[in-house]
């Protein structure tokens, strides 16, 4: 077994999206072959209903899949195969966009205005870009939870994990999307194959992720505090990128730590991207625009417009 090095550490930036919603962006629109399978991750944890109400209109994607990851609050939202439905707290989706796909996603706080939740772009190999788009909408009762002899409990949103495995399935990436909690004080070790790109996005509590020689604290302040982010480069936030190696092992610290660990295998294959749309050609991204201003983009369902 070996541990897997902490290859950077980077707190996620505040970025606006959508119709003006406040998030922070943890990463996305960089070098691709970094986060391969992944292009991109978004918190939009979020406490005031102005920042985050005006929420992302009708717009298009092609040729990823987005998982959602809903902890608190609502979001509503619609698509151009006729699709309509709520994710609220501790609900995922997970949306093949395909050959093309128009949708909405409109968030709602919870009683106490929180809006909570994360977004993950995963790539499409060049064989499955143009594929027939789909949904899965996934309750939070149906996520498998698995909690451990020292108390460490994980839902298992995706892949295999400790004998359980998660209810969303079929993903062109075959990645393990897991939610982690490791009580105060205690050193855990998760395993993840060798052959996976892997990163860790820490929300609750604090702790450590050990290399072999040097941890690398990360600490964060409490899921909701989010006016006092601890102010090194370490802190409130973190993404935590791994190198190879075939086991992760994170250290709590004195309030437990929770995470996102998440892993996929590389698709090796050029990136063209342009906002919502990802191909591997700059041609195939002059034809999906060329079809967004004919009309024609939308190959499955409602080839109008959605609404």
């Amino acid at each position: 077994m070996s541990i897997r090095p902490v290859k950077r550490v980077a707190q996620s930036r505040p970025t606006l999206e959508g119709a003006g919603v406040h998030l922070r962006r943890a990463f996305g629109f960089g070098d691709p072959k970094e986060f391969d399978p992944f292009l991109l991750f978004d918190d939009f944890r979020n406490d005031v209903p102005s920042e985050y109400l005006a929420g992302f209109p009708w717009h298009p994607h092609r040729g990823i899949e987005t998982i959602t990851y809903v902890l608190a609050g609502s979001v509503d939202h619609g698509d151009s195969l006729g699709n309509r439905g709520t994710l609220s707290g501790g609900d995922v989706q997970w949306m093949t966009a395909g050959s093309g796909i128009i949708h909405q996603e409109m968030p709602k706080g919870d009683d106490r205005g929180r809006m909570h939740g994360f977004q993950l772009w995963a790539n499409l190999p060049s064989s499955l870009k143009m594929t027939t788009p789909r949904y899965q909408d996934v309750s939070g009762k149906d996520i498998p939870e698995v909690i451990d002899d020292d108390g460490t409990a994980v839902r298992v949103v995706c892949g295999e994990f400790w004998g359980k495995s998660g209810p969303v399935d079929g993903i062109a990436s075959d990645p393990r999307y897991i939610d982690v909690s490791v009580p105060p004080g205690l050193r855990k070790t998760l395993q993840v194959e060798t052959s996976r790109q892997a990163f860790a996005y820490v929300f609750a509590g604090s702790g450590s992720f050990r290399n072999a020689s040097d941890p690398q604290l990360v600490r964060t302040d409490r899921m909701g505090d989010l006016d006092n982010a601890v102010p090194d480069s370490i802190g409130n936030r973190s993404l935590v990128l791994f190198g190879s190696g075939d086991e992760v092992t994170v250290q709590a610290g004195d309030e437990g730590i929770r995470f996102l660990l998440v892993s996929g295998k590389p698709i090796e294959e050029p990136v063209a991207w342009y906002g919502p749309i990802v191909m591997n050609t700059q041609e195939e991204l002059r034809v999906a625009q060329a079809e967004m201003q004919r009309g024609t983009f939308i190959k499955t369902g409602n080839k109008g417009r959605p609404f």
